[in-house]
């Protein structure tokens, strides 16, 4: 990644000299440097108002509630890991941690939930679902996209509700059975 992010400048200048357009370059970098503090200050604004917001569900007890609502669940899709069990625990509140915003939240817990399900240096079937499930990301609101259409001049940036609810609950299920299906596949081929 490191050498992409060297590689892409270096070819825009050698691009830009090699066609006499350096000054565009410029003017080009200037601009848009501005624009992206611009963009992140009023990203910093809405994100520390979201985050307040969920520190408030969380400290009223509404994390837990949903992580008690969601240990079923996570019994039946975690094969092997025993009900009640501290790694229960920890993947339940990672996933209403991630359901309800609290990004910063639910990654300690996702590292404690990998560190509990973790058997030896591979991953295991459960840490595969456990990280898949993370990335899917289920949430109820998307304070981020949210923010940036704000910052972008958006009337109303939660229209986009009912869309990346559906879309949201469809990653989830598919990465589920996607790795699930590659679960047994590996586990069929260990056999052979």
């Amino acid at each position: 990644m490191k050498v992409i992010l060297l590689v892409i400048p270096v070819i825009s200048m050698i691009f830009a000299a090699l066609s006499g357009r350096m000054s565009e370059l410029s003017s080009s970098i200037i601009v848009k440097s501005g624009e992206a503090v611009e963009l992140v200050i009023s990203l910093c604004g809405v994100m520390c108002f979201w985050c307040g917001l969920m520190r408030v569900a969380e400290r009223a007890g509404l994390t837990e509630k949903l992580a008690r609502l969601l240990s079923p669940i996570v019994c039946a899709l975690f094969n092997g890991v025993p009900k009640g069990s501290k790694a229960v625990g920890l993947i339940t509140m990672n996933l209403a941690a991630n359901i309800l915003g609290l990004g910063n939240a639910s990654t300690p817990l996702g590292i404690a939930a990998m560190r509990e399900l973790a058997e030896n240096s591979e991953a295991t079937d459960n840490m595969i679902l456990l990280a898949v499930l993370n990335t899917a990301s289920l949430q109820i609101i998307p304070a981020t996209a949210a923010a940036l259409r704000a910052a972008n001049g958006a009337e109303n940036p939660f229209d986009i509700l009912p869309c990346v609810w559906i879309v949201s609950v469809y990653a989830a299920a598919v990465a589920v059975v996607s790795a699930k299906i590659m679960a047994k596949f590996a586990r069929k081929r260990e056999k052979h």
